[in-house]
């Protein structure tokens, strides 16, 4: 079978990978290449974020952290002790099944309702998109920068893995952008784990990467401008500053914005079209595209070796 992903973020290479190494032809085609997608951006620690429905939701992410957690080192996946506080009091997160190991804080900073730490995992997306086009080009599959102005026909099904791109190709006017502003700065000694605090003020995230650490970040919805705000980039200091003391004055390295392709919820289905290929729809993964790739990524594969 012949499979045309539209996409090459993480969404769209996991796709193809899968596909792939199920034995069929697949060619990946995307206006962006990996490096310059939203996931390149993406600090990449698993946390089911900004998505919808949660039934669905814990299977993916579930189906991912097995996935990701056998990963070799060189795929720039790796274990990281993480922690999130809430605001609200709570005794377990929803998704708190999806992790081998995962228990409550007795006491948590002054702010915060609750809290609980996890075996998490954190991806370097450079080194990770770079392994997944590897692994893809070793099944052989391919990837070709192209700008298609609808989803194409020659195939024996088409994957729309275009994320923000699926309000022109799938005219879907409900997928509209989160803007995510996040710091790198340079390693900090005795900072090696995740932290997650959603807080009155925010979320305010750290995540350690070895070569840096990703701070943020900014949550604003149906917002499209991707230039850095020096504003946003003090405010993230200054947040993180105060959860993590040991961030103050750490050199930055550098500030990215990203768009992450929200929508009411995560669109995974497979639609039949009259005189073309049918499509599997996978995209609106908000800020948890990493951490829904791989349960996705099988289910939409299911859904293409379907009859339709």
């Amino acid at each position: 079978m012949r499979v045309l992903v539209v996409g090459a973020g993480v969404t769209g290479l996991t796709c193809a990978v899968v596909a792939a190494e199920r034995g069929h032809q697949v060619d990946v085609l995307a206006r962006d290449l990996p490096q310059e997608t939203t996931s390149a951006i993406a600090a990449a620690c698993w946390h089911p974020s900004l998505v919808h429905p949660a039934d669905r939701m814990l299977e993916w992410s579930r189906r991912t952290y097995e996935v990701m957690a056998a990963l070799p080192g060189s795929s720039g996946v790796r274990r990281r002790r993480s922690t999130e506080l809430v605001a609200d009091p709570a005794s377990r997160p929803w998704w708190a099944d999806a992790v081998p190991s995962l228990h409550t804080l007795a006491e948590v900073p002054e702010g915060f309702g609750a809290g609980w730490a996890f075996d998490g995992l954190v991806a370097h997306m450079p080194t990770y998109l770079d392994y997944l086009v590897r692994r893809l080009a070793e099944n052989g599959g391919t990837l070709t920068r192209m700008a298609l102005p609808a989803l194409p026909r020659g195939a024996d099904v088409v994957v729309n893995a275009s994320g923000l791109g699926s309000r022109l190709l799938a005219a879907d006017p409900t997928t509209v952008p989160i803007r995510g502003q996040v710091v790198r700065l340079a390693p900090v000694p005795g900072v090696d784990d995740v932290l997650l605090a959603d807080g009155p003020s925010g979320l305010t995230y750290v995540v350690p990467r070895g070569e840096d650490v990703v701070v943020g970040g900014t949550s604003e919805l149906d917002v499209w401008d991707l230039a850095p705000r020096d504003a946003d980039t003090a405010a993230i200091l200054a947040r993180a500053g105060a959860v993590v003391p040991q961030l103050q004055g750490a050199p930055v390295l550098g500030v990215r914005v990203g768009l992450r392709p929200a929508r009411p919820s995560v669109r995974v289905e497979r639609e039949e079209r009259d005189g073309a290929s049918p499509v599997v729809h996978c995209y609106g993964h908000g800020g948890a595209g990493v951490t829904l790739s791989w349960g996705c990524a099988r289910e939409v594969v299911d859904l293409a070796e379907s009859a339709g």
